[in-house]
């Protein structure tokens, strides 16, 4: 144990383990082999209140399982919970041939810990009467986070693998989150700017030496990675988007300039916001994958929108769709900000319920909705009025939000177009006629400008009118060429069910209920017969049902399933048996069963 300050000690292991000392109780930054447990006595500490990791690599907390044993609580940063606590599934669904994923995720435990909690970006946390503020600090992993508070009358830092010294970092490999990529290089100079805001006294980091000047130790880091960043042209406009995140649309209408797909804040008299979507906040690049450890939102902008505008409160989050691009940041908005969210009454369900639904780009996490608004009627913000318009074609599952800002109609369309191209995707509910649809309400409306997700504002014109019309109508017509519709119509998805929920996670021994939602592909009416097919030896009530349909008709039909005892946690299949008439389609529609006896 090497001493540090008053209460704070160093223990030398696979990384530095730190150990806050308050009376006979401690907490642990990080926990290397777990041998720092050995030696706790020498210092007088009978009870470890907590273990806190920086991030998920092996180095840092290979020997947890001694922790659980012990039964002393693990904390980790939300984002890596998974690559703590659910790490054998994992290591099941990971790519390893021809793999393109250069993220050190595989540099994580080789077996699963039991973990008390997450640590949510932005929180303050009490561990044995010493408190800690987390500090998201993407760079070394996307997950990173380092924690702040008060030792001896000393601001401190416990900054995991961000820095190693001053000019230093530990890993420039660590940062490279995609084949060829340098993602973590930019997301490494944002987040030490953060932590030398904080303006504290010493850095501790995972490995290499304690700093007791950060400013200059950060300054002479940041100098090198941007040198490294500008020559490799990873983020070229970095510094500058930092300075000025937004931009004026209309002096009370601002474009978030550093997000993944575009955010937009109007702005109240009474210095409050509205964000119309908040997916990835200053986007610097994305890691590879899709597991919930590549994706991290945060609320980078958050504080220069409060300085540079004078907003006293982020208010309200609206989203125009679902995807997690748009609505990622809810969540900590919710939680970190106390902002209240409106969802359109078309998608939020698929908010407050994801994994009933087998749809692309859903955010991993239940999202509470504040307020669930009605299409078509007006509702009050400020002394703003706005109106939801349905507007089906990238998803099903979208809005376009109508309102007036500084005497100009606007119309916030999220992803539909980008400029005056498609962005449609089957599996997200399209359909032969929505561009059509899409094209005809915004030439009612007349909107003096469109604000998207993936383009810069566009001002409409009789010209753009016509022409997104004119593409519309193209769009239908190739669909119904192209397809069979006469003879079999599914529409442009081409699949006649599908099962609600989705994704289900039982126990064994437990029956759960399924929707399963079926169509009528044929313009006369038919008699449907729908099969539930589960694994050898599973439960079913109702397996079979029959009815009859009328042309182009749907129904919604249930289904019980009882999981047998004892069977082992892994993910299953079920699926339905579709026939229509005398024609078989066979089994167009699965649904996962996730078996896990931790519930």
């Amino acid at each position: 144990m090497k001493q540090v300050l008053d209460n704070l000690y160093l223990y030398e292991d696979t990384c530095h383990v730190y150990v806050v000392k308050n009376g006979q109780n401690a907490v642990l930054i990080d926990f290397g082999s777990g041998d720092v447990l050995d030696e706790l006595h020498s210092i007088g500490v009978r009870h470890v209140a907590a273990i806190l990791m920086t991030h998920h690599h092996r180095d840092q907390g290979q020997g947890l399982k001694r922790a659980n044993e012990k039964d002393i609580p693990i904390w980790v940063p939300a984002a890596e919970k998974d690559l703590f606590a659910e790490v054998d599934r994992y290591w099941q669904s990971r790519e390893l041939d021809n793999n393109y994923n250069m993220r050190q995720d595989r540099f994580s435990l080789l077996q699963s810990v039991f973990v008390e909690g997450t640590l949510i970006d932005y929180k303050t946390y009490t561990f044995g009467d010493l408190q800690f503020e987390v500090i998201p600090t993407p760079g070394h992993t996307t997950g990173s986070v380092s924690f702040l508070t008060e030792i001896s009358g000393k601001r401190v830092v416990f900054t995991g693998d961000l820095l190693a010294g001053p000019g230093k970092v530990w890993s420039l490999a660590a940062t490279q989150w995609s084949y060829n990529g340098g993602e973590g290089l930019p997301f490494t100079i944002l987040s030490l700017l953060d932590v030398k805001e904080k303006k504290t006294e010493l850095l501790l980091p995972s490995h290499g030496e304690i700093i007791d000047e950060p400013a200059s130790a950060i300054d002479s880091v940041i100098e090198r990675l941007s040198k490294l960043v500008k020559l490799r042209k990873q983020n070229p406009r970095l510094f500058q988007l930092r300075s000025k995140p937004y931009e004026e649309i209309t002096p009370h209408l601002l474009k978030n300039r550093t997000s993944c797909s575009n955010a937009y804040v109007l702005l109240s008299a009474n210095n409050k916001a509205l964000l119309i979507d908040f997916g990835y906040d200053f986007i610097a690049g994305t890691g590879a994958g899709f597991d919930r450890s590549s994706r991290r939102p945060w609320l980078y902008t958050i504080k220069s929108l409060k300085e540079q505008y004078g907003v006293e409160k982020i208010d309200v989050a609206l989203p125009t769709h679902y995807h997690d691009d748009h609505v990622a940041g809810f969540n900590l908005l919710k939680e970190i900000e106390g902002t209240e969210i409106w969802c359109p009454e078309n998608f939020s369900d698929v908010l407050e319920n994801p994994k009933s639904y087998n749809l692309p780009c859903l955010w991993y996490d239940s999202i509470a909705v504040d307020r669930i608004l009605p299409l078509k009627q007006t509702f009050q913000w400020e002394e703003y009025q706005f109106t939801l318009h349905e507007q089906s074609g990238h998803t099903y599952y979208a809005v376009a939000i109508e309102f007036e800002v500084d005497g100009k109609k606007v119309l916030a369309i999220g992803d539909q177009y980008e400029g005056d191209h498609f962005n449609y995707v089957y599996h997200n509910g399209f359909r032969m006629m929505d561009y059509q649809d899409s094209a005809a309400l915004y030439k009612q409306i007349r909107p003096d400008l469109l604000i998207a997700g993936h383009c810069e504002p566009i001002e409409i014109t009789d010209h753009y009118l016509v022409h997104i019309s004119q593409i519309g109508q193209e769009l239908e017509k190739l669909h119904r060429d192209l397809l069979p519709l006469e003879e079999v119509d599914f529409g442009a998805e081409g699949f006649g069910a599908k099962i609600m929920p989705y994704q289900t996670i039982v126990k064994s021994g437990e029956t759960t209920t399924f929707t399963v939602q079926v169509k009528n592909p044929f313009s006369t009416e038919q008699n449907i017969q729908v099969e539930l097919i589960v694994p050898d030896g599973w439960i079913q009530k109702n397996c079979k049902c029959t009815e009859i349909v009328e042309g182009n008709g749907t129904i919604s039909v249930l289904f019980q399933v009882t999981v047998p005892f004892g069977l082992t946690e892994k993910r299953e299949r079920i699926a339905v048996d579709l026939t229509v008439g005398n024609r078989k389609f066979g089994q167009h529609a699965e649904a996962v069963i996730t078996i896990s006896n931790k519930l």
